[in-house]
């Protein structure tokens, strides 16, 4: 998108700092980098060719080297990132205040627009809650669920707050915990590290592969029955169907998953309602259940639970009637 409708408002006050002493002979975009970290470093660059950093008074380069103890001032610009339209949408928000909002994603609802998606989709319902997100680039989601997996979701309403975010996923500092059904009986929790890309022949799955990007999964068991077991799971990593991958390749899919589950198994003499509650799943039994981070401004560590979606507690019920339980 070009940047032509780039505006400075009262949300984004010019901003000063001393440049150290220590930082003496480092380039220009380097020092701003360390000095206003909310922001990432190729906007910062776009700033000092717009005229919007000073050094001491005067316009500068980002490739000039600095001699240290100058003044630095940097007045941000806000721009439109998002050309979606805003749609209004109910969401079932957790958590809400001037930087972040956490919410509780049902099953269904795609993340963003795209092909076979156009509209509809959590972007567009984000930007009628909050229009301000419009000029925070993917409005403000720094991470995905997939369309038919329910849980939370932390969204930036800032760019500071999305920097910190975004640093904080890369550092694997947010922790993310979930619960799934999966076929079969799972003796004990584990371990899954084993590298997932992108599947060399149907390109809309993922797949365990030797050149694929490093993945950590830990799974613990909460409850077994007859021909399913429920569990906790927790993401070292974010990769994507990460999950959903991981317990297909150590042969415990999900429930209900239509890219990875297979054939469903159903328990022998099962009961009626049960057989067709287990048919009509159509969707991975997944949820995201607990998130944890540090809180973008107060440095705080705060988190979020979402219970179980009523589709998932229905399973579990008959899957326990069915064993005894």
């Amino acid at each position: 998108m070009s940047r032509s409708s780039e505006k400075a408002s009262d949300e984004t006050p010019t901003r000063v700092a001393r440049i150290p002493d220590g930082l003496a002979g480092s380039r220009l975009d380097l020092v701003l980098a360390e000095q206003f970290p909310e922001f990432s470093r190729s906007r910062l660059q776009h700033w000092i060719k717009q005229g919007q950093v000073q050094l001491d008074g005067r316009p500068c380069r980002a490739k000039e080297r600095v001699r240290g103890g100058e003044e630095v001032s940097l007045r941000p610009l806000l721009y439109d990132e998002v050309a979606d339209a805003p749609q209004a949408m109910a969401l079932d928000l957790c958590y809400e205040d001037d930087c972040l909002l956490v919410l509780n994603k049902p099953a269904g609802i795609v993340m963003h627009p795209a092909a076979g998606n156009p509209d509809g989709t959590l972007l567009n319902g984000l930007l009628s809650h909050y229009p301000p997100l419009q000029q925070i680039p993917r409005a403000g989601i720094v991470h995905r669920l997939d369309k038919e997996t329910s849980g939370l979701l932390v969204v930036a309403k800032t760019l500071p707050a999305q920097h910190s975010l975004v640093r904080q996923l890369r550092e694997r500092r947010v922790k993310r915990e979930y619960r799934a059904i999966v076929q079969g009986v799972m003796i004990s929790g584990g371990t899954v590290d084993a590298p997932i890309g992108r599947h060399p022949v149907n390109r809309l799955r993922m797949a365990v592969i030797e050149t694929g990007k490093p993945a950590r999964t830990h799974y613990r068991v909460l409850q077994r029955f007859r021909a399913h077991t429920y569990l906790k799971v927790n993401l070292e990593s974010g990769r994507t169907h990460q999950i959903r991958v991981h317990m297909n390749h150590i042969h415990h899919p999900l429930l209900g998953d239509p890219l990875y589950g297979g054939r469903l198994k159903l328990p022998a003499g099962v009961n009626e309602e049960t057989r067709q509650a287990l048919r009509a799943f159509r969707r991975q039994a997944l949820h995201a259940a607990r998130l944890e981070l540090m809180h973008p401004v107060t440095g705080e560590i705060v988190a979020w639970e979402a219970p179980l979606p009523s589709d998932m507690q229905r399973m579990l019920m008959l899957l326990a009637q069915d064993a005894g339980q």
